[in-house]
């Protein structure tokens, strides 16, 4: 390829990081929000953060691209630019499934952890902050990293919109060259590299946190046991 075709793969290649990192912030801060409102007490809080999660989970993140980009902008008099709509289309598909991994870690905690905290008289807010988020985080991330990178490979959805993303520069170089197999090949591991540097970050993360709440993180030995303590001065000290 020449100079400026790989030019116009590094542009798709630097667009797809910006999409991915701004739907991701949006899906995280989604994510906990709906997955902390389904552990509410109060039903109607519930109810809607249950609805959100159904809603956006049985429906297809293309079809709401389309939405956020074709169909929005006539109804309300306002046009999103594609990178802001790809982001909030995905960001809300994406935070949907991350909210039922929120909701799964919390209910995994002990529920012992949540007695002691009102046994001290903390308010929910307090107990949740201080008790259940640190226990429960660590055990977020293994499905945040698998949801992360299915979220990488959905971005390419966005050239739809004729957004120049890495899937639609590479289309642009195939129909230049006429090429499909090279430059699909080259796409494909620009994918796998991102995917790579994701994983290895997030398994990073992994271990951090679970080192601060006192867990092996993956991989690790596990503590040794303490040893058997030694037997008493008398016992079995008798003749034999």
């Amino acid at each position: 390829m020449t100079p400026g075709l790989w030019e116009l793969i590094l542009q798709g290649v630097w667009v797809t990081i910006q999409l991915l990192v701004l739907s991701a912030l949006l899906a995280t801060a989604v994510s906990f929000v709906a997955g902390v409102a389904r552990t509410h007490r109060l039903w109607i809080v519930r109810f809607l953060a249950g609805l959100y999660t159904e809603v956006f989970r049985g429906t297809s993140a293309l079809v709401m691209i389309f939405w956020v980009f074709f169909v929005l902008p006539p109804a309300f008099g306002w046009q999103l630019v594609p990178l802001w709509a790809g982001t909030l289309a995905l960001g809300l598909t994406y935070g949907a499934y991350g909210a039922e991994i929120v909701r799964g870690a919390l209910g995994a905690v002990d529920p012992a952890q949540r007695e002691g905290g009102i046994a001290l008289s903390f308010t929910p807010w307090q107990r949740m902050r201080l008790i259940l988020l640190p226990q429960a985080v660590p055990e977020m991330i293994p499905p945040f990293s698998n949801l992360l990178i299915e979220l990488l490979k959905g971005t390419a959805l966005v050239s739809v919109m004729g957004m120049g993303d890495l899937a639609f520069s590479g289309n642009l170089v195939r129909l230049a060259l006429q090429e499909s197999a090279e430059i699909y090949t080259y796409v494909l591991l620009i994918y796998f590299v991102i995917a790579f540097l994701l994983t290895r970050v997030m398994r990073g993360l992994e271990q951090r946190l679970k080192a601060g709440v006192g867990k092996a993180g993956a991989g690790e030995a596990p503590a040794p046991k303490a040893e058997k303590a030694a037997e008493p001065a008398g016992a079995g000290g008798g003749l034999r």
